[in-house]
């Protein structure tokens, strides 16, 4: 039977350019899908501030230029290949030259997406890929649906090519003026209602890849569930409601190649499940020599590696901070954001210096030596759509204690005392004393009850959150979309 042909459009992808979890879905996930059935290619922009080392092993396929906002427009395509997957690069310097991947400025975020959209979808005849599914990831790709839908039908070569819209987060969905996102789409004003792109009298732009898709999926079971409701829906409950027949949940994974504690070249000492009693404690006492922590390989370490924002429940940890820096606990925390927070942190670093940690910065090599060093995990976040520090986590034998929401609900789960069965802990409510029960019930069980904490740490490790996982319930999904019977 002929390969299944699918395509990627993102706007970040790994290892050539990163900002948060959708590079590593992007960029990852295709190279664990079985390449003798499916051949899942990917296409994300040429940025400028892409490292040296990967713009110079791009190669040239081909050009074109493409009307875009009253002109014809340079549509460059580059092309390399990474771990057998083939990815290629849509060139405009006028787009892709700035420093970052995304600005401040939402109005040129969107002119210049919308112009990726446009190319990515008018480059596949002169590259000769013409996929049967195009896979949409978050607003940046969101009018990729609405093309296919619109003005590429003119096209038979876009005929019956069918696409999913794939949710990471739906705070982020790209709205502007309604006017002024027809005129950059050139899409008629047939879309500028309220079941097609218009959202509260602007127009909405991962609105319109919901709308169109012809699947919708986010990053988990759960998170699908919640976007269907008003405090997690983002105003958008009421249409994932209305596609709550094609909306599904797939849990994002993590590279266990990248995060293995038993080849590890960032920890102090590589272990797995069978010696993880002996070895992973070295971990530990490295780390607080390094930080300049109390060393004392007894002591429970608490880790948080995460951006320091209110949605990832800062708010809690600051209520309850100076009671928990009473308990016979460490903390160490690793990395940025809002600036309340990042001074909140020095602050008690200071205040209880030997026992708190503040790294306020980002190192991907710190962030390691604290997934293998700590004994535990914190993240109550408000809303989590899948997480990925959870899984890293519990990669490295380290017990998460989260609260219940998104995916958090559906990679961990709560330690059952009766049954010994579980791999972390849980609450549910967003309140900080709530949260700070369930970590003393933690430490509870990880000073009194070592037979029970080293089970955990044992299930913890077994469990596959691989991208390998994933890659599979993707498979299905394709399968399904397409008719196919393997």
């Amino acid at each position: 039977m002929e390969k299944e042909r699918i395509l990627f459009v993102t706007s970040e992808a790994v290892p050539f350019i990163k900002t948060g979890g959708l590079a590593d879905v992007a960029g990852t996930l295709p190279k664990y899908f079985d390449h003798g059935r499916y051949d899942v290619r990917v296409i994300l922009p040429k940025y400028s501030c892409m490292k040296w080392e990967w713009k110079e092993k791009l190669e040239y396929r081909t050009h074109f230029y493409m009307p875009y906002i009253n002109r014809d427009r340079y549509v460059g395509i580059m092309e390399t290949v990474v771990d057998g997957v083939v990815f290629y690069f849509v060139d405009n310097e006028e787009y892709f030259s700035g420093s970052k991947p995304y600005s401040s400025d939402i109005r040129w975020d969107l002119e210049k997406f919308i112009f990726f959209s446009k190319a990515a979808l008018s480059a596949l005849p002169s590259i000769g890929f013409r996929p049967d599914i195009i896979h949409c990831h978050d607003w940046q790709t969101g009018l990729v649906p609405v093309f296919l839908h619109d003005s590429f039908q003119n096209n038979s070569f876009y005929w019956n090519i069918q696409s999913i819209m794939t949710i990471h987060n739906l705070r982020f969905q790209g709205i502007y003026n309604k006017k002024i996102i027809q005129e950059m789409a050139g899409l008629s004003t047939y879309y500028n209602v309220p079941d097609k792109l218009e959202a509260y009298g602007d127009a909405n732009v991962l609105k319109g890849g919901i709308v169109y898709a012809d699947r919708v999926t986010t990053v988990s079971n759960t998170y699908a569930e919640e976007i269907k409701t008003p405090f997690y829906g983002e105003k958008l409950d009421g249409l994932m409601r209305a596609r709550s027949n094609a909306l599904s949940g797939i849990v994002n994974g993590i590279d266990y190649d990248e995060f293995n504690p038993e080849t590890d070249k960032n920890i102090a000492q590589n272990y797995n499940v069978g010696s993880v009693m002996r070895e992973k404690v070295k971990n530990k006492t490295a780390l607080q020599r390094e930080l300049g922590l109390r060393e004392d390989p007894n002591v429970m370490m608490i880790g948080m590696v995460s951006r320091l924002t209110d949605q990832k429940g800062f708010d809690l940890i600051n209520c309850v901070m100076d009671e928990l820096c009473q308990d016979a606990i460490q903390l160490v925390v690793l990395g940025t954001g809002e600036e309340k927070y990042e001074n909140m942190f020095r602050h008690y670093a200071w205040k209880y210096n030997g026992k708190v940690s503040a790294n306020i910065f980002y190192s991907d090599a710190l962030s390691h030596r604290i997934y293998a060093s700590c004994d535990a995990f914190l993240m109550p976040s408000l809303f989590e759509p899948c997480g990925l520090s959870q899984l890293m986590s519990l990669r490295y034998g380290t017990i998460p204690i989260v609260r219940e929401t998104g995916g958090l609900v559906d990679t961990v789960e709560p330690y059952n005392k009766y049954a010994n069965t579980g791999t972390g802990f849980r609450f549910a409510n967003y309140n900080a004393h709530e949260m700070l029960g369930t970590v003393r019930y933690a430490e509870q069980v990880f000073y009194d009850n070592k037979a029970a904490w080293n089970g955990l740490v044992e299930r913890a490790m077994k469990r596959d959150f691989s991208w390998r996982s994933s890659a599979v319930k993707y498979q299905e999904l394709y399968d399904n979309m397409l008719g196919r019977r393997w």
